[in-house]
């Protein structure tokens, strides 16, 4: 009795000890990604582009200089030319570099109209936000923005002609990624989620218990530990073309993705909703015949609601595998980051952006931690949202009280 004793508070030991292990080692992964990406997040960097617009322009010769006054406060580290109407400020971009940015703009000042020397419109405007790249001037040596604004504003005051501005509007932001994996998510679920349930039920209620049956069932869990680059290769090799000669496409695109991922979804969503059809009562299925109803009805009337809960689980994990998933996407999508996402066109996951900018040099810890805190934060999301769904449903359903 005492070594029994022993024996099972050993192995509660070794339980607990396990748990303990799996949660620290979780908790140290999100401390370093919140400690190295808490900095950089902010509304803008979701909702600004990737790509910044360079602008290159200059002044009207022969202008008239005025003192522009003006009563506003600025900040300690702003730096203000009453002679051009412009403050300036040192700060970091969306992504943790230094750069010159515009803060505030004088009304009156010249910086209002600016003849553009580049395409598009002939006159252009400097407005606040716009970061300060070069200022070059007749005869004496250009402004450059990593002397920073203090020095900008001091070359700017000493010269009494410009003759090239170059500035820019906001990049680095991820708004692009975060609209591809949104894209991601929708499309591998319309490809996935009927096939994977469908194969479940079949399996769970339709197959007999034969060899070929189970052969396949262990055709399924083998696929679960494939490596996901032969995936991508197999998307590369079979889906791009399928895409490129049904579509518009001429590379690797948000379809072919979405096809790749579906493949390697299919068994986590086949396994799992198969798991929670086997937990739903026998004798749910004998009332349901014993009272007329038939095969089909009995499956998709009261088997299916009451494994709707499973079902979310699948798709909560199919989720997050999409959501995190990138050595596939490198071949099946790209690499390449865009702004304006179309499904036939290249494009990048937030996962994929994250193995973009790792692949820098030097390479950009602060911004792949903070997307890194980003997919936390969405995957902590959908997972709430779907419990609660789940909870409301299975009530409607008298499954739960």
């Amino acid at each position: 009795m005492l070594n029994k004793k022993i024996k099972e508070k050993g192995y509660l030991s070794i339980t607990y000890g396990a748990a303990f292990v799996s949660l620290a080692v979780l908790l140290m992964i999100i401390g370093y990604v919140f400690v190295n990406g808490y900095k950089l997040l902010n509304f803008d960097l979701i909702t600004h582009n990737y790509t910044a617009v360079t602008y290159i322009a200059n002044v009207d010769e022969g202008l008239l200089m005025d003192e522009y006054q003006t009563d506003r406060s600025f900040e300690e580290n702003t730096f203000y030319s009453s002679i051009w109407g412009v403050a300036l400020t040192d700060e970091k971009d969306l992504q943790g570099k230094n750069v010159v940015v515009v803060t505030y703009v004088h009304p009156d000042s010249p910086f209002n109209e600016l003849n553009n020397k580049g395409v598009g419109q002939s006159v252009i405007e400097l407005k606040v936000d716009y970061e300060i790249i070069r200022i070059a001037f007749e005869g004496a040596s250009s402004a450059l923005s990593s002397r920073g604004a203090s020095i900008m504003i001091d070359t700017l005051d000493a010269q009494g002609a410009i003759r090239e501005l170059e500035f820019a509007t906001t990049g680095g932001g991820i708004r692009g990624s975060i609209i591809t994996t949104l894209y991601l998510i929708v499309l591998t679920l319309v490809f996935a989620l009927p096939i994977g349930v469908g194969a479940a039920i079949y399996l769970n209620e339709y197959a007999k218990n034969n060899k070929f049956n189970r052969l396949l069932r262990s055709f399924i869990e083998t696929l679960t530990g494939v490596p996901s680059i032969i995936y991508g290769l197999m998307g590369l090799a079979i889906f791009v073309p399928i895409t490129i000669g049904l579509t518009t496409a001429t590379t690797g695109n948000l379809i072919s993705g979405s096809m790749t991922l579906a493949v390697i979804l299919l068994p986590i969503i086949i396994r799992t909703t198969e798991e929670s059809l086997k937990v739903v009562p026998d004798d749910y299925r004998y009332a349901s015949l014993a009272l007329g109803a038939s095969k089909t009805q009995t499956v998709f009337k009261v088997i299916l609601p009451n494994a709707f809960s499973g079902i979310l689980t699948a798709t909560l994990l199919a989720i997050g595998r999409i959501i995190g998933e990138s050595a596939a996407l490198v071949f099946a999508i790209g690499t390449s980051i865009k702004d304006e996402v179309h499904l036939t066109d290249r494009s990048t996951s937030l996962a994929v952006h994250i193995w973009s900018m790792m692949t820098d040099e030097p390479a950009n810890f602060e911004l792949s931690s903070t997307i890194a805190l980003i997919i936390l934060l969405i995957v902590l999301i959908l997972n709430i949202s779907i419990k609660f769904i789940s909870k409301r449903f299975m009530r409607r359903y008298g499954v739960i009280r």
